[in-house]
């Protein structure tokens, strides 16, 4: 299967099975990132059907979103400032350069992740920024279920990763080893969301007040949150 056939396979998955919680960890990490996001132009590479794209929007003069799936990308409502682009982001040939890259959730899935982010970089206005999101192989949930026997090491691929096309999860450190091996300066990296239970548990029995709890708690907690975000710049351009 080649990879346009495997990621256009993956989209089942948003559209089907995607739990509204799954939606409000979107939300949180577009919060985290709002502070970083500098305009006028902006690029976001994976959009999936654009729940993260629907606040993106308003933050830039113009916003180019990137995604491999064609049916995900026409769920994505047409905007006066979107520019929506079916590709592959290794085939993506931009015609400019942007102050902002939104890579949320994008280097688990990719073959190559630090070939991808020596060719992203080349993509960035001067004092550009990238803004990347992974999934945390140290988040609490999976260090709990390596004690219960489930995972073997916390990074391990579970069988949601295998539903969601992963291809490894990060760390604090595997993470600042591929931004370095790509020639990126980390200006920032932290955590999203303290989650101690699967996304479905949470969904079925927290209250509000619980969920913005711990969401607050993992910024105090980063190597053990749910999700791990960076902020880099190029440091060899």
């Amino acid at each position: 299967m080649g990879e346009d056939q495997r990621v256009e396979s993956l989209s089942d998955w948003y559209l089907q099975e995607q739990l509204d919680f799954d939606k409000r960890l979107i939300r949180f990490r577009y919060q985290t990132l709002k502070p970083h996001l500098q305009g006028p132009q902006g690029l976001e590479l994976g959009p999936a059907e654009g729940e993260m794209t629907q606040f993106l929007v308003s933050d830039f003069a113009e916003l180019t979103v990137v995604e491999g799936s064609a049916e995900l990308l026409a769920q994505i409502p047409d905007r006066l400032n979107l520019s929506k682009v079916h590709s592959l982001f290794e085939e993506f040939k931009p015609e400019r350069q942007y102050n902002t890259i939104v890579m949320e959730h994008i280097l688990e899935h990719v073959d190559r992740p630090v070939d991808l982010l020596m060719k992203v970089k080349e993509w960035l206005m001067p004092g550009g920024k990238i803004l990347i999101g992974v999934p945390n192989g140290n988040s609490i949930h999976r260090l709990v279920a390596v004690k219960m026997g489930l995972l073997k090491h916390p990074c391990e691929l579970n069988s949601r990763d295998h539903a969601l096309g992963h291809r490894r999860v990060y760390t604090q450190d595997t993470l600042k080893a591929d931004l370095q091996d790509a020639g990126l300066h980390l200006v920032e990296m932290g955590g999203v969301f303290f989650k101690p239970l699967s996304n479905k548990q949470i969904q079925d029995n927290w209250t509000e007040e619980m969920i913005q709890g711990f969401y607050e708690l993992g910024k105090e907690f980063p190597e053990n949150s749910a999700e791990l975000y960076a902020v880099a710049m190029c440091s060899d351009c």
